[in-house]
């Protein structure tokens, strides 16, 4: 294969392992580092030996990466001032929509709710379930990337697979209850109608929102609906019903609080049998900067 017909088909892989990096580190811009260096990586190997396989090839080394990068993470994370959440990745819904095909491999699979999810998992449980269940590889080629027997990293997905199914909602809820709502959600927060938002909130419901020590925020998850709507209506309250602006957050509608034309929050939601279960605030600048696309 020559170096052109390398590239040629690398480019074609891109987004797909991007979207693998995302999937394992919750971040858009460690994703988009690791794949780059997986090119050079692969230049380098192809010189030595050819690589046939470039998908497999890359796929294994971008998940190895990945794992070394989320270790390193983790102990940065634990010193992260209040809740770390995973960086979104949001469109402007006024914005020219991009190819189909595009925003599926950037967002669509890797909903926001999952992204929190997986951050409860080990870094080898959580690649592994990112490959075998996400991405459909093979066992063997997971025990590759992982660095694990075949049957370690059946058992590593299986634990995975249990907590996911345990923490995510059990039906998922199709795009236009969801918009439904959340626009409720929007009009009942805006005009400080506390009876309204209790009425749209699980019984179980959990507020996170993450300032990473910059901006204010909740320095631990709030819970309930009465706790949940009064903090709700009091952020309504500072900001203005004109400041919201629907946007995508990873594939889903959500909402942007803007002010002089610049996003200072992105509010995720997971509906649950028409009720809001989670509310993801993510207000840290350097993620808000990064997530836009």
């Amino acid at each position: 294969m020559s170096a052109d017909a390398l590239a040629e088909e690398y480019a074609e892989h891109r987004d797909r392992l991007v979207r693998v990096a995302y999937a394992i580190l919750g971040s858009r811009a460690e994703a988009e580092d690791v794949v780059g260096d997986c090119w050079l990586r692969l230049v380098a190997a192809h010189e030595r030996e050819p690589v046939r396989d470039v998908l497999g090839w890359t796929t294994v080394a971008v998940s190895r990466a990945s794992i070394d990068v989320l270790r390193s993470a983790r102990v940065r994370r634990e010193a992260y001032v209040g809740p770390w959440l995973p960086e979104p990745v949001v469109r402007d819904l006024g914005a020219v929509a991009p190819d189909p095909a595009e925003r599926v491999t950037l967002d669509d699979t890797v909903r926001y709710a999952l992204l929190v999810v997986l951050e409860q998992l080990t870094p080898a449980e959580r690649t592994a379930w990112v490959l075998h269940d996400l991405f459909e590889m093979p066992f063997d080629d997971v025990a590759r990337a992982v660095g694990r027997s075949p049957a370690a990293v059946r058992q590593l997905a299986s634990r995975a697979r249990a907590h996911v199914a345990a923490s995510t909602p059990r039906v998922d809820v199709d795009a236009t209850t969801h918009e439904q709502v959340v626009g409720a959600f929007l009009l009942a927060a805006a005009g400080g109608d506390l009876a309204g938002l209790v009425s749209l909130l699980d019984p179980a419901v959990v507020l996170t929102s993450d300032g990473g020590g910059v901006v204010s925020a909740a320095r631990r998850p709030v819970l309930g609906p009465d706790r949940v709507s009064r903090f709700m209506a009091g952020i309504a309250a500072k900001a203005g019903a004109a400041a919201y602006v629907p946007v995508e957050v990873n594939g889903r509608l959500g909402l942007a609080a803007v002010s002089d034309g610049r996003a200072w929050a992105v509010l995720s939601f997971t509906v649950d049998d028409g009720l809001v279960r989670r509310i993801d605030i993510v207000l840290a600048p350097d993620k808000l900067v990064r997530s836009l696309v």
